[in-house]
């Protein structure tokens, strides 16, 4: 299976001054994510606002970006959802745009029990010939897939690794320790990426890369060289920046740092909105403390 690699941005979905998908900005975004240290990016997942975005902006947007990119590094499509049949439909359509993975989120709303979410996953992987990457992020789903699904999941040959956003370390040390070999577990969120590939993990989907995507690889790359002092000691300079992104509904936070860079990515559709005058201060003093790796075209 393809490497999909270690540092792969969540990427937002920009959007232009009358709220429609900005296509060329999406392009633009992609490229300099991939020049700021990123290997791949997610379109369409929580951080590119998915729910809000039709099939067809979904489409379109992998057709742009892996365009965009061509073989400079991964694009994964977000195509999964609370409905088997949609998600199996969205996931062929994307790999007819030319798309390198998928990232399948555990579904939300209708509660399967643990053997539904072995079918969904399943009936989805069968239906396509490219690597499928899961997603637990019981925050959002308000449903936890246990270690012991993942595991039996991970016999499918293309179910290639999880992004795990549930935040439970012993859970995920099971994972990591009862899959196989070349099952790679990502971490979900930026201020666990140390905690999670120290325990053995592969590496980040990552929001925080949007802006200094060169950090987040060079901590990656120590603790890959067993330097991990320097990698905690990165880690900890990173911190408030991984929080901060977060002080309130994702991508909110992301969205508005990456306008006031300079990249214009415009406000996050409805019914999210814009950053309010606190989180905009927060995030203002934040960005004032570290350096930008994001290239300004």
């Amino acid at each position: 299976m393809h490497d999909l690699g270690r540092l792969i941005t969540a990427m937002v979905t920009p959007f232009d001054d009358s709220g429609c998908v900005d296509y060329q900005q999406a392009r633009k975004l992609a490229v300099a994510l991939l020049d700021s240290g990123s290997d791949g990016v997610v379109i369409s997942g929580t951080t590119g606002e998915s729910p809000t975005l039709s099939t067809k902006e979904k489409i379109r947007l992998f057709s742009e970006v892996k365009e965009a990119v061509g073989n400079n590094g991964t694009v994964i499509a977000g195509t999964g959802n609370n409905s088997t049949y949609e998600s199996i439909n969205l996931s062929k359509e994307a790999i007819q745009q030319g798309v390198d993975a998928l990232l399948l989120v555990v579904p939300y709303y209708n509660k399967p029990p643990q053997e539904g979410l072995f079918q969904h996953f399943k009936s989805i992987a069968e239906s396509v010939d490219v690597p499928c990457v899961l997603y637990n992020v019981t925050s959002r789903t308000s449903l936890n897939m246990s270690d012991e699904t993942t595991i039996k999941l991970s016999e499918i040959h293309n179910i290639v690794g999880i992004k795990e956003a549930g935040s439970d370390f012993g859970q995920i040390t099971r994972i990591i320790q009862g899959t196989r070999e070349d099952f790679k577990v990502w971490s979900g969120n930026d201020n666990e990426t140390f905690e999670i590939m120290s325990l053995g993990g592969y590496g980040v989907v990552s929001v925080a890369s949007h802006l200094i995507g060169n950090q987040v690889k060079a901590m990656i790359k120590m603790i890959n060289n067993d330097k991990t002092s320097e990698a905690a000691i990165e880690n900890r300079r990173m911190l408030p920046i991984f929080n901060g992104l977060f002080t309130i509904s994702n991508p909110i936070p992301v969205k508005y740092a990456l306008n006031k860079i300079g990249f214009q990515v415009g406000t996050p559709r409805l019914p999210l909105v814009s950053a309010d005058a606190n989180t905009a201060n927060q995030i203002d003093l934040i960005l004032k403390q570290y350096k930008i790796d994001l290239h300004l075209y």
